[in-house]
């Protein structure tokens, strides 16, 4: 009896206790590339949250400094390194925006096209890498047997599997042919039965709705105020798609498409389960735009006759200054880039929709559980490549 009373007693005393530091990363899966969060933690539950990036920085800016317009256009292809033909586009309008020429029609609507694919392939990595984040490995290869498909259509036209340098400024490398076109057509056609199967595998998913569910809830206030872009701010509500409301090419302003946004279906509005339904049901809208680009693409050339001439010699746009945004997956990417009518820039600088989006992280973490760490890091679908540049 004596010896449980001193042992109450000691419990009773003042225990010292702090919080816990954890480094999420630099090299872990769920981080999605080599990025560095350092928790607070109370326990299970995150009480403060720092980002620390820069361990994959390339000096990519400043590398299209050096370097001719043209030689930039591989560059670009590897900062958001699954969703190259989208940099590519962007990057080929801001050059274009210099030298005031407008690529031809046939070239605009191929690019649309292909920007459509690639866009569908990074949506799948989102879709596949999100299942393994939370649990779920079958949806992953499910999602790379599509991917596999559009790879393999984009290197028959590129010569390349992933990292494209397709579209130029002026145009587009290659032309495509009507055997191609069907290609993509019986692709989309398979496409839209196979999403019915992902939604079977994770979609309406009991375990993987309560893991995603009311957790890691963006407001809208919130995503405007930190210039979050793409999918992560239409999830928060916000109906505003480049494509539509600022058409940069041609097709965009023709085709008929919806604009899918959150709707707070299992949770709250702007939680992780509508980012990850945004980017499912882009998808499904990506392949009405490439279908209608198949069916209303004109004859003619792919190049511009003008830059083809100036292929022959570094291209030298006269002095002045541009910036061209365009929708990528994960949302809004910008070049500005100033010139003084030499062969390179004076000043590259990219305006990374990853960075921004990556940026409210530390502001929905705080108060949520570790293993929801992991669940709002996956839904912002970020690429470390075009974050550090």
């Amino acid at each position: 009896m004596e010896a449980l009373e001193m042992f109450t007693s000691d419990r009773n005393a003042d225990v010292y206790t702090e919080e816990l530091k954890l480094n999420l990363g630099p090299q872990h899966p769920s981080t999605h590339g080599v990025l560095r969060v350092e928790l607070a933690m109370d326990g299970e539950i995150i009480t403060d949250s720092w980002c620390d990036i820069g361990y994959l920085h390339r000096c990519a800016e400043k590398i299209g400094e050096n370097v001719t317009y043209l030689q930039f256009t591989p560059y670009t292809d590897r900062m958001d390194y699954l969703a190259s033909m989208n940099n590519n586009l962007a990057w080929s309008l801001t050059v274009e925006k210099l030298l005031d020429v407008e690529a031809p029609e046939r070239a605009q609507w191929i690019r649309a096209l292909v920007a459509e694919l690639n866009r569908i392939a990074s949506h799948l990595i989102a879709f596949g890498t999100y299942g393994i984040d939370l649990g779920a490995n079958t949806p992953f290869f499910y999602a790379f047997r599509e991917r596999e498909s559009i790879m393999q259509l984009l290197e028959k036209i590129s010569g390349a599997r992933m990292l494209y340098n397709f579209i130029r400024p002026g145009g587009v490398a290659n032309d495509i042919d009507d055997a191609w076109m069907d290609e993509v057509s019986a692709f989309c056609d398979d496409f839209e039965k196979r999403w019915v199967e992902y939604n079977t595998l994770l979609t309406d998913n009991f375990v993987f709705i309560q893991r995603t569910a009311n957790i890691g809830i963006l407001t809208k206030e919130l995503a405007l105020s930190n210039g979050c872009t793409g999918p992560v701010l239409r999830a928060s509500g916000v109906k505003w798609d480049l494509r539509r409301d600022v058409p940069y090419l041609e097709p965009y302003d023709e085709c008929e498409f919806d604009i899918p946004v959150g709707e707070g279906t299992h949770g709250t509005l702007g939680d992780c389960w509508d980012r990850y339904w945004v980017r499912m049901r882009e998808m499904i809208e990506s392949v009405r735009i490439i279908r209608q680009c198949i069916e209303k693409i004109p004859p003619g050339a792919h190049m511009e006759k003008s830059m083809v001439k100036m292929y022959k010699t570094p291209l030298k746009p006269p002095p002045g200054e541009a910036y061209v945004r365009c929708e990528n997956p994960r949302g809004e990417l910008g070049f500005y880039v100033v010139s003084e009518g030499g062969n390179s820039p004076i000043r590259c600088r990219t305006r990374a929709p990853s960075f921004c989006n990556l940026s409210v992280l530390d502001k929905l973490l705080p108060g949520t559980m570790l293993g929801d760490a992991v669940a709002t890091i996956g839904s912002l679908d970020i690429v470390l490549g075009e974050v550090d540049r």
